[in-house]
């Protein structure tokens, strides 16, 4: 496991693209049997990805956690990005179609992960945060998720944001979660930019050309910071940070946040006249 350290609001204005790169994009997820983790100091979340192909994938356990067992004090949001595949906790199984998501609750134990065809594997994108309470594991396919429509193609932001984990369907002790699909020929994504100190937040770019990128956009409103995205790729946002993006593409994005503070809606939005 990837012990990841984040820098903070003063560090960052000097910090080259490579040092912007190497502390806040996790690019190591998604090799095929095999589950890897990253651990962020940015509310102690943990980040990871399970592509099964030729066997069943098991969390590990890590001695950073010093836990018996990686849930013991935790809560899981899980997505499933690829083909159909299924979540096993605690000796339940959970079928897992493309977009599908799985909220674990603390104390789940043997979190396994597994495709339904190994030639069109599952891919599982995972974060976890620390929980003080268990609240019961619950499948939301993507047709129970809460829908938004927002935003127009005259402004390149036309998108459709899916909440599966959230107040209302899931009961978390923090962990909120879902995705975001831009429709074809938009590009821009939470325009304009916000911030939220009670909470951080992480950002999934995938579905994304092999060939095509996103420049996601850090910092304070009057010192902003590029970072460019691949498919697959993780930006990581701490509660001092605002963040929007832009692609060359359309793209979708799965979003998940931690803190004190659940309401999708509580933003900070920074106004656009003063960003620059």
């Amino acid at each position: 496991m990837e012990i990841r350290y984040s820098a903070d609001i003063v560090r960052y204005k000097t910090m080259t693209n490579s040092e912007l790169r190497d502390t806040f994009v996790v690019d190591s997820l998604w090799g095929e049997d095999e589950v890897p983790l990253v651990y962020s100091d940015i509310d102690r979340g943990v980040i990871g990805s399970a592509v099964p192909v030729k066997k069943t994938l098991e969390i590990p356990v890590h001695k950073d956690l010093a836990s018996d067992f990686f849930a013991q004090r935790r809560e899981v949001g899980v997505i499933n990005i690829g083909a159909a595949g299924a979540v096993e906790v605690d000796g339940k199984s959970y079928d897992m179609a493309s977009l599908d998501a799985l909220y674990i609750g603390r104390g789940s134990k043997g979190i396994k992960f597994s495709s339904k065809d190994g030639k069109n594997p599952a891919k599982f994108y995972f974060v976890s945060y620390p929980a003080h309470k268990a609240y019961p594991t619950k499948h939301v396919p993507q047709s129970a998720a809460n829908t938004i429509h927002l935003g127009s193609d005259e402004t390149a932001n036309k998108r459709t944001i899916y909440q599966p984990i959230r107040p209302g369907i899931v009961e978390s002790c923090q962990i909120v979660m879902g995705f975001t699909a831009l429709a074809s020929g938009n590009v821009w994504n939470t325009f304009p930019p916000h911030t939220h100190k009670r909470r951080s937040e992480y950002y999934m770019y995938f579905d994304l050309p092999e060939d095509q990128r996103v420049f996601h956009f850090m910092g304070e409103e009057d010192n902003m910071r590029p970072m460019i995205l691949k498919s697959g790729e993780v930006a990581l946002s701490p509660i001092w940070s605002m963040h929007c993006g832009a692609g060359t593409s359309a793209y979708t994005f799965i979003w998940s946040m931690g803190g004190e503070n659940q309401e999708f809606d509580d933003m900070d939005h920074i106004d656009r006249n003063n960003i620059g």
